[in-house]
């Protein structure tokens, strides 16, 4: 058995929200630039070469790519072999938050009630989702999420008669409701399967998927294609502006269903879906 002090993942948790508020994952970065060279349309073109000089300034200045810096997601994937000791782990992880976003001079999104609205003013408490797994080590990622692009987000309970095509059209309607809206080009995760709640988790964990990573299934990694050329052909173009490039990618993550159900949720990322990843 291998003891981890909860300090540990305070410390980790703290680092990774600023980190991700800093800097894109190299992959997500390499996307926004290759879109550029993409983008037919002069507008769309130009407001691309612009949000790479974003990230650039962002990471050149160690200021954030964005100014809403997202509630906190962290995901915890706990080895069944780790001994936590020093505390509690939920409080370590909103410690870890606090102490990113204040002290990185994060700006604090979150109110402490939904209906009554007062800032809890230090960004906590975080969304945790945490998961017991084989082995001896601690992954934690922390992926901000700001809320121009989560509001746009949907879930639809499909029957089971629902089709491919069905399911594609959904994602393709989300999309095109949002618009403008999620600051594009989007990355949009989208869960299948499951039940209410576990398609919406695995919809905002496609987000945190390696970008240049495809569906390991063939089935889902063409469907991933079909999805994100389906919505780029709805024109909605960078910041809404029209142009070729609506999506930088779709990503799918999947898990058996209910034989009367066919959950779908559509997670919409903006063009920084920002996550961090570090093992303990």
């Amino acid at each position: 058995m291998r003891e981890i002090h909860v300090g540990e993942i305070t410390q980790a948790v703290r680092q990774l929200c600023i980190d991700a508020n800093r800097e894109l994952p190299g992959d997500l970065e390499a996307a926004v630039c290759r879109s550029a060279e993409q983008e037919s349309h002069p507008g769309g073109r130009a407001i691309l070469r612009d949000l790479q000089r974003n990230l650039d300034a962002a990471r050149k200045l160690q200021i954030p790519i964005c100014q809403d810096t997202g509630m906190a997601v962290v995901f915890l994937e706990v080895g069944q072999e780790v001994a936590l000791t020093g505390g509690a782990l939920e409080d370590a992880v909103h410690e870890g938050v606090r102490q990113g976003y204040t002290q990185g001079l994060l700006r604090c999104s979150v109110v402490a009630d939904p209906l009554r609205r007062v800032n809890t003013g230090d960004n906590t408490p975080a969304v945790l989702h945490t998961r017991i797994v084989p082995g001896d080590r601690v992954s934690v990622t922390v992926a901000p999420k700001g809320f121009g692009s989560e509001n746009m987000s949907q879930i639809r309970m499909l029957t089971p008669a629902a089709s491919r095509e069905d399911v594609l059209d959904f994602v393709v309607e989300v999309a095109r409701q949002a618009g403008s809206n999620p600051c594009p080009p989007m990355v949009l995760g989208v869960g299948i399967g499951g039940d209410f709640e576990l398609c919406a988790y695995l919809a905002k964990k496609a987000l945190c998927r390696e970008f240049s990573s495809p569906n390991p299934d063939p089935f889902y990694a063409e469907l991933e294609r079909d999805m994100c050329r389906a919505v780029n052909a709805l024109g909605i173009g960078p910041q809404g502006f029209g142009g070729d490039v609506t999506a930088l990618g779709v990503k799918i993550e999947w898990y058996p269903t209910h034989i009367a159900g066919l959950p779908v949720a559509v997670n919409v990322g903006c063009h920084v879906t920002r996550h961090k990843t570090r093992i303990i």
